[in-house]
């Protein structure tokens, strides 16, 4: 679990730990991440695929824009708002902030998930092109990189009208670059609309199964058929998003949530780096089909289902079960499951595996940051807990 931070509340924002890299972070970050997001959609499309070829694929000028990829995102992100607002589900509290108060939060994603699913249904079912997507990835992923800017300077604009309680610890060290970047305030709100919270789980990583769908679509109209890899990586990523929507009101204690501000660090990586990247598999499998027997599909569906790992809320520190082989189990089961998503593209490519990749770096960084979380708040009982429990991740080596 991600712990929250009431153990930093006593500490001065402006002598908070720089984090990312700090300056430099916040400064290159922002300018190769995106870059980064148009490569990877650039190379799955090339027959090649090849992440090392140098110069690297990029793509054309007049491939960047198009005003239809505006109006489908600004469409898609409005959509969402409004079922953000809907009243179904219930409202739950997050936890206590530094000024004694909870806001409450609608914990009604898996609504908006299912919503999403009966339109596009209705959509496919009249005819309309979704397999249009693959050729609209590009320009959508430069419209979500723009929006993603401009949010994140209406974020870090807003965020000075706010009171000096409601910023974020980390994000309020007055250096502008890089408070833009991590995010100065912890919970912006307009009205009752929270909006870190509403780009948590909802138009990124909802957006995520639409461009899936998409690519599984663009298959059928060129081959007549999707093939059995195509499906996998579709039902294997529908169902982590519907489990992460299930299971909403657990991002509540997430640091995401608790502790980050929100600037572009956050916003870049809700609505650009998850469904652009995320992605990868289902766009390579469309220009570089796999051939998977049923033996091989069986053995990759056990892989992925290997990721049952609970998580638990509270104060306990729990030592039996996965937790008294490694200290972030959940960490090892994502993991797993980041290897199942990639299996079903073969092994003659490194791209499809970028996600993998990607992801062991960023959870061994998010782990050594709630280490630190954890050791401030447990104090001692942590230290006796990592004694106890050495590994981290993966038991026997880290």
């Amino acid at each position: 679990m991600r712990p929250n931070s009431q153990g930093l509340k006593h500490k001065s924002s402006h002598d908070t730990e720089r984090e990312f890299g700090g300056t430099l972070g916040a400064i290159c970050i922002p300018v190769f991440l995106p870059l980064t997001v148009l490569f990877l959609i650039s190379v799955s499309r090339c027959p090649e695929a090849s992440v090392l070829k140098w110069p690297p694929s990029l793509p054309s000028t007049d491939h960047l824009w198009d005003p239809l990829a505006l109006m489908v995102l600004l469409g898609w992100i409005s959509l969402h708002a409004l079922l953000y607002l809907t009243p179904v589900g219930k409202v739950s509290e997050g936890l206590v902030l530094r000024d004694g108060t909870r806001l409450k939060y609608p914990i009604n994603g898996f609504h908006g998930l299912c919503i999403s699913g009966v339109l596009l249904l209705l959509l496919v079912g009249l005819g309309a092109p979704l397999g249009y997507l693959f050729e609209l990835l590009v320009p959508l992923a430069v419209c979500a990189i723009a929006v993603s800017f401009l949010f994140s300077v209406y974020l870090y604009i807003r965020s000075f009208c706010a009171p000096s309680d409601a910023l974020a610890l980390g994000g309020n060290t007055g250096n502008p670059l890089y408070d833009f970047f991590i995010g100065r305030e912890l919970n912006p709100r307009i009205g009752n609309f929270d909006l870190k919270y509403f780009c948590e789980l909802r138009p990124g990583l909802i957006g995520w199964v639409v461009i899936n769908l998409g690519m599984l679509m663009k298959e059928v109209e060129l081959r007549g058929s999707p093939s059995l890899a195509m499906i996998l990586v579709n039902c294997f990523q529908l169902l982590y998003v519907a489990d992460a929507l299930w299971n909403e009101e657990a991002v509540l204690t997430t640091m995401d949530i608790v502790h980050d501000g929100f600037g572009f660090m956050l916003v870049f990586g809700d609505l650009a780096w998850v469904p652009f990247t995320y992605s990868l598999q289902a766009a390579f499998l469309v220009v570089h089909p796999q051939a998977l027997t049923f033996l091989g599909a069986a053995a990759i569906i056990a892989l992925n289902g290997l990721e049952t790992i609970a998580t638990a809320t509270g104060k306990r520190l729990l030592v039996s079960g996965w937790w008294g082989l490694v200290r972030h189990p959940n960490y090892l089961g994502d993991l797993l499951m980041a290897l199942a998503w990639s299996l079903p593209c073969g092994f003659s490519h490194l791209l499809p595996y970028f996600y993998v990749i990607y992801f062991t770096i960023l959870l061994i960084h998010r782990e050594d940051r709630d280490e630190r979380q954890c050791r401030a708040k447990y104090g001692l009982a942590w230290d006796t807990y990592c004694r106890r429990v050495p590994y981290r991740i993966f038991p026997y080596i880290y």
